[in-house]
């Protein structure tokens, strides 16, 4: 694979860093010429996925996610994938799928980070292995996008 960038980033799974996190994945892209589309759409998928590790991984304990950015410039797409070891969990087979049929009044706050992930990303997978949480979330970048 050729690449503009692999690069991670290691953090406490805890809200405080929520800002690193992003501006981390803001200069990732901003290096490698993405365009506000797309970038867009990728701080939000790792915004949702960063906010459910740091609110579900560890409680009570503590605990480190390590978040991997992968550009491929010649298949134009960006594979990310967030590894921790806090408890197994698989938001593809066990998240609530919300009820968009509903109004925004009558739906519950919440419960719609995953179907945004999963409707904005071309790839999404879990896997656990080695007592880890594997998430990776891949997106094709159209070059013919100058936003």
């Amino acid at each position: 694979m050729d690449t503009i960038g692999y690069k991670t980033i290691k953090v406490l799974a805890d809200m405080a860093n929520y800002t690193t996190v992003i501006n981390w994945v803001v200069e990732q892209c901003m290096q490698a010429k993405i365009t506000t589309s797309f970038a867009t759409k990728l701080q939000i998928a790792v915004e949702e996925i960063f906010v459910n590790i740091a609110s579900y991984a560890y409680p009570p304990k503590e605990g480190d996610v390590e978040i991997s950015y992968y550009y491929d410039d010649k298949l134009n797409q960006i594979e990310m994938t967030f590894i921790d070891s806090g408890k197994p969990y698989n938001p593809l087979t066990e998240a609530k799928q919300p009820d968009i049929t509903l109004s925004a009044e009558e739906r519950p706050i919440g419960g719609l980070g995953l179907f945004i992930v999963k409707n904005t990303m071309d790839y999404v997978n879990y896997e656990y292995s080695d007592g880890k949480n594997i998430f990776t979330i891949r997106m094709n970048i159209d070059t013919s996008d100058n936003n």
